[in-house]
């Protein structure tokens, strides 16, 4: 078991230390990578798992009920400690609800479950990601044009990804397949470029880092435990759950963060302390349901 949890594992750290250590050494500027991933790559990983002929919407709703509560769960349970800890909800609520589903979720489920996981991966990934950009992007500033989040790439690829599954139309073959190995360079960049970020580590609020770092997984383990119990889901699906709730917090929040001047800094502290606590939570997590 311990082999087969270091077999799951080890390639989604190994490419975020390689990040890490090129960061380091080179310094790049990751923006414009950054940009195409989450402009052209991971709108078609989504798009290709959605509209492939294999996915069905049906089997899958399940499972995003089961997403949707941990995110929701998460924040309900996350709100009143960061009250007792005199924190603001704006900076403390957001990264304890909204995982790494993107950065480390896709590629721990393919290399976990197998190539044929992709579609429940990237159902939590629409989930918590859609979630992100509307929900929480109107905690951290309730101003923000929520109405255009169709304009996001991810969600435009996720919306027209359901359609070509729920109308069943025939995608070209060789469209399908240009757009899946398009796609297919997606989730390694998102574990290199995790890596990158981490060398922009903040650890000015160590102990804050720690609190959210352990209470992130936590919290998400405690309702992906509940709808375990409460929802009929596969062996697969609820294993799957489980690994999503065990996710630190998503480097998006530190993002959006940075866009509306909510101490960045201190998000900062909680995502890469969340990330690097991941080592001991992830493994938990598969011990569990492998």
């Amino acid at each position: 078991m311990f082999l087969r949890i270091v077999a799951v594992i080890f390639p989604v750290f190994a490419v975020v230390a390689l990040g890490y250590w090129y960061g380091r050494v080179k310094k790049p500027d990751m923006r414009f990578a950054n940009q195409l991933n989450m402009e052209i790559f991971v709108p078609a990983l989504v798009f290709s798992a959605l509209a492939s002929k294999s996915f069905d919407l049906e089997a899958y709703w399940l499972l995003a009920v089961g997403g949707a509560v941990v995110v929701l769960g998460s924040g309900l349970l996350a709100w009143p400690i960061g009250r007792l800890l005199g924190i603001d909800a704006k900076i403390f609520v957001p990264p304890m609800m909204f995982n790494n589903c993107g950065n480390m979720g896709l590629p721990l489920a393919i290399l976990a479950f197998g190539e044929q996981a992709l579609p429940a991966a990237v159902m939590l990934f629409l989930v918590g990601n859609t979630l992100h950009y509307s929900l929480g992007t109107w905690m951290m500033s309730p101003n923000a044009r929520i109405l255009m989040l169709w304009k996001e790439p991810v969600i435009a690829a996720s919306i027209a990804g359901l359609l070509v599954s729920v109308l069943n139309i025939q995608v070209w073959e060789p469209l399908y397949f240009a757009i899946d190995m398009i796609g297919d360079v997606s989730i390694p960049l998102l574990l290199f470029s995790l890596g990158v970020r981490l060398t922009q580590a903040d650890f000015s609020d160590v102990k804050l880092g720690v609190i959210g770092g352990v209470l992130c997984p936590l919290t998400g383990l405690i309702f992906a435990a509940l709808c375990v119990w409460l929802l009929p889901l596969s062996t697969e699906h609820a294993a799957m759950l489980i690994v999503f709730g065990a996710l630190p917090p998503a480097v998006l929040s530190f993002v959006f963060a940075e866009k509306y001047g909510l101490e960045p800094q201190r998000v900062a502290s909680l995502v890469m302390m969340g990330n690097l606590m991941s080592l001991l939570f992830v493994p938990m997590a598969l011990f569990w349901v492998l």
